[in-house]
């Protein structure tokens, strides 16, 4: 038996790179795990990769998409356990170059579609359910061109420290995943080109010598998801290959 046996989930951004991975961990521990991406195409290949596992379009920056999720999730009659609010997007931009444009999407995906995806989950969260916030090491390196990012996921790290506390007495608990590189396609959104060299110079650079692989990232979710973890509260868990102490 699994360690999410009969539970249900939830899980944006799951189409690919870290969201597939820990979709397909939680379906392989026993979940029935709702995946949220954008593009409906790969969505429903996410699900047959998955397995155990309901598509649902939507953006989770715009408030009727992520409340026709959870009509869904209400519907199945089981209420919610897990919440993985992994969308995201990033921008390589400095200071010169950003525009408000590109800001205003990275912090409407990036904070306030966490916002949303947590927040319109609270009537369906069950007595002892996980919420999973995804930052990433972006919010402490200040690595240059990726301010916007690294704020936005900064942002994330304050959320999940607000609602560990005011969430306390429903036995809530709300944790974050900090990864560093992981071979996911945001290395080709952002770099193009230049993502396979960029790859390999980021992960020559670091203790572990590589980037990430996805899967290794949906085992920490797991953890997190699960009973394993039933006295982590409010904690960031950084998934970064040594990057933060390089």
């Amino acid at each position: 038996m699994g360690l999410l046996e009969g539970r249900t989930a939830v899980v944006t951004g799951g189409s690919t790179g870290i969201g597939l991975a820990a979709a397909q961990r939680l379906a392989a521990e026993g979940a029935h795990v709702f995946v949220v991406g954008r593009r409906e195409p790969e969505l429903e290949k996410a699900v047959a990769a998955i397995g155990d596992a309901t598509a649902v379009v939507g953006d989770v920056s715009v408030a009727a998409d992520v409340e026709r999720l959870y009509e869904q999730v209400r519907a199945r009659g089981k209420g919610l356990d897990v919440v993985f609010a992994n969308a995201g997007v990033n921008h390589l931009a400095t200071l010169e170059e950003v525009t408000e444009e590109d800001h205003d999407r990275v912090f409407a995906v990036n904070v306030k579609g966490v916002l949303l995806t947590v927040q319109k989950a609270l009537p369906l969260l069950n007595e002892g359910a996980s919420v999973i916030l995804a930052s990433s090491t972006a919010a402490q390196n200040g690595a240059a061109g990726m301010g916007d990012y690294g704020a936005s996921k900064a942002a994330v790290r304050a959320y999940a420290r607000a609602w560990t506390n005011e969430l306390r007495g429903r036995g809530v608990r709300v944790n974050v995943i900090s990864p560093g590189p992981v071979d996911t396609p945001m290395f080709e959104d952002v770099f193009g080109e230049r993502a396979d060299e960029m790859k390999a110079a980021i992960g020559a650079a670091i203790p572990a010598e590589r980037v990430a692989h996805p899967e290794e990232l949906a085992a920490a979710v797991a953890f997190l998801a699960s009973s394993q973890s039933s006295f982590v509260h409010g904690v960031e868990i950084v998934v970064d290959g040594g990057e933060l102490a390089a």
